[in-house]
């Protein structure tokens, strides 16, 4: 294995990965940002307890290992505590993980598009105010001194899609197109690896129960079709925006968002078009190809395949 890539930001510090201690059989939940992570992680729930009834809050279940409103011996101590199988959430890529041949591997894409429209939603819909104060509860504020903050984002949303195209790629950034693409071909990498599974967002939509059964195999959950079937509806988005306040995450740990049920949208795609100019939209395709082969960009936005060599 080689060195392993730091991604550490206001919010994050992926070095917690190097210090926490895996079990055999735990299961890694690694995704861009609003690209299907919480769907993820009830996805798991729901075949891990065989049931909709979870003994704990998701969020206290499955925390955001690296984010920093926990300490690290907070979060360490949550999952410490655990006898089930753990389902472990983070936004970091593979090359910042230790990987190991007994944990299993989730990555989750979507249209990177679609995911910067979600996030901003995502940010509008977060009282930062909390955030922050629950960040310096648990590790204080002292080191922000080293971040330079970042400009507020342009009032117009065209403006904003072309930032996001044009950025450069940052271990201390979350959403733009080249951290989002860099996540995916991370994963890419090893996608005929045996215990790292690709996953997206349109196959979930397209075909839930299938892409269930196809992570409950990585896994070696033993559940059959017929109860995968009737598990799924649970993990619909009206059902999950009905139990927003058990599902949300950072429910069990803070209130920062202003309306947890607005955390699940439509999740429709294709909002991105009405920011864009035709100009704008080749320029996209110019600038995914020059990050990414036609391959990865093809799957990234359509979906479709699991991505395992064949």
């Amino acid at each position: 294995m080689g060195e392993l890539v730091t991604y550490r930001g206001v919010m994050v510090d992926s070095e917690r990965w190097e210090r926490f201690e895996h079990r055999p059989g735990d299961i890694v939940i690694s995704t861009p940002p609003k690209s299907g992570t919480t769907w993820t992680q009830m996805l798991c729930a729901l075949m891990i307890f065989d049931g909709p009834t979870l003994p704990a809050k998701l969020d206290a279940l499955s925390p955001w290992l690296d984010m920093r409103i926990r300490s690290e011996d907070e979060v360490f101590a949550i999952y410490d505590r655990q006898t089930h199988r753990r389902f472990i959430k983070t936004h970091t890529p593979l090359d910042g993980l230790p990987l190991r041949d007994d944990v299993r591997y989730v990555v989750v894409g979507r249209d990177p598009r679609d995911a910067m429209v979600s996030w901003e939603h995502h940010m509008e819909n977060m009282d930062l105010a909390v955030l922050f104060q629950s960040r310096a509860d648990a590790v204080g504020l002292d080191d922000l001194v080293d971040h330079e903050p970042p400009p507020p984002p342009d009032p117009d949303p065209f403006v904003r899609f072309r930032d996001f195209v044009d950025a450069q790629w940052s271990p201390a950034e979350l959403v733009s197109l080249p951290n989002v693409l860099h996540h995916l071909d991370t994963g890419w990498a090893h996608r005929g690896d045996a215990n790292v599974g690709l996953f997206h967002f349109l196959d979930y939509q397209r075909d839930l129960v299938g892409e269930m059964a196809r992570l409950a195999e990585l896994c070696e959950i033993d559940l059959d079709r017929e109860r995968l079937a009737a598990l799924a509806p649970e993990a619909g988005i009206d059902r999950m925006r009905d139990r927003a306040d058990e599902i949300v995450p950072g429910l069990d740990k803070s209130e920062h968002w202003k309306d947890p049920a607005g955390f699940f949208r439509s999740g429709a795609a294709g909002e991105w078009v009405e920011r864009t100019t035709p100009a704008d939209r080749e320029h996209y395709e110019e600038r995914v190809a020059e990050l990414v082969p036609d391959d990865l960009a093809h799957w990234a936005h359509e979906g479709g395949s699991d991505g395992r060599a064949r």
